[in-house]
């Protein structure tokens, strides 16, 4: 691997945003002046007496005629606002809250089924990666076999498991916040879709970064960035994406990691389509995120299989 890192500058934010800010130059005189002109009697004539007389009543009329168009402007605003009320009263689709916003968002009343695959999820997300279990040593052989069918098992403590994205000679130090879930997702990614699996692992598609990231450790990643967009560490999700996933989970109990898997397809995109680098990784899960948060929040995602990100995996 290369230790030239190469960065690569591409315009606009990466959700569309732009930071911008505005200044408002100061007013060397205030609008309206606190003081009266003097006039001085000397020298003054009837046309000027007149003048002012006249200049007087058309502040007058001015004062009046703002007065009204502002009691206008006020009851005009009533009405729409009003409106708007009553329609959302009676049309909870006209809101005009933005899709994704937590703003009055009600936590459906779940199935037992539902309950019960959540429950099972957390469990699942609870459980840490502890090296010195046989069952997750054997996990992590199982990984190497579907990502390597040819080649022979090396130790739990090689160099080869670098090449498999692992940043040491040991994966189980890597694991940290993923949890041992995280290692089940890739196995499961391995499994249910192996040639998406082995192209991403293999970095077959697109052109690629010379400084390219890590892809064992983008997976564990993506699982611990999942957990967190859907709300999984609460009681009960209340973000718009993780009360939509209660749904998914209802016909799909496998739906997480599902998800997983196009979220990782759907990542790798986004690095090719932004010609990212290592250091830009963590931008990639950001934009990763925003798309996946706008595609589960679709009204016609009814399972993982209606996102349009999960044509990645089987195009």
């Amino acid at each position: 691997m290369s230790t030239n890192l190469r960065r690569r500058l591409h315009h606009g934010d990466i959700d569309g945003r732009r930071n911008e800010h505005y200044e408002i130059s100061g007013l060397d005189e205030p609008l309206l002046q606190s003081h009266e002109r003097q006039i001085e009697p000397k020298g003054v004539f009837l046309g000027d007496l007149l003048n002012a007389d006249r200049t007087k009543e058309q502040i007058h009329w001015t004062f009046l005629f703002t007065h009204v168009i502002a009691q206008w402007a006020q009851w005009l605003a009533n009405i729409v606002v009003g409106s708007r009320s009553f329609i959302e009263r009676f049309l909870p689709g006209a809101s005009s809250n933005p899709i994704g916003s937590n703003t009055n968002l009600r936590l459906p009343c779940l199935s037992p089924l539902q309950e019960e695959r959540l429950s099972n999820l957390k469990l699942r997300l609870g459980v840490p990666f502890d090296g010195s279990l046989l069952e997750h040593q054997d996990a992590l052989k199982q990984l190497w076999r579907l990502a390597y069918p040819d080649r022979l098992l090396p130790s739990l403590k090689s160099e080869l498991w670098k090449e498999m994205g692992w940043q040491g000679c040991d994966p189980s130090t890597d694991f940290r916040g993923g949890g041992y879930i995280s290692l089940e997702n890739l196995i499961f990614f391995a499994t249910k879709y192996p040639i998406s699996f082995q192209r991403l692992l293999h970095k077959i598609d697109g052109k690629r970064a010379e400084w390219e990231y890590p892809f064992a450790v983008a997976g564990i990643n993506i699982s611990f960035m999942l957990a967190q967009m859907l709300d999984l560490q609460k009681g009960k999700p209340s973000t718009a994406a993780g009360i939509r996933f209660l749904e998914l989970l209802a016909h799909d109990e496998l739906a997480f990691d599902n998800l997983y898997c196009v979220a990782f397809k759907m990542m790798d995109a986004q690095w090719l389509a932004k010609r990212a680098s290592y250091m830009e990784f963590n931008d990639v899960m950001k934009s990763t995120r925003t798309q996946l948060e706008r595609e589960l929040v679709l009204e016609d995602v009814l399972s993982v299989k209606d996102l349009p990100a999960y044509n990645l995996l089987t195009g």
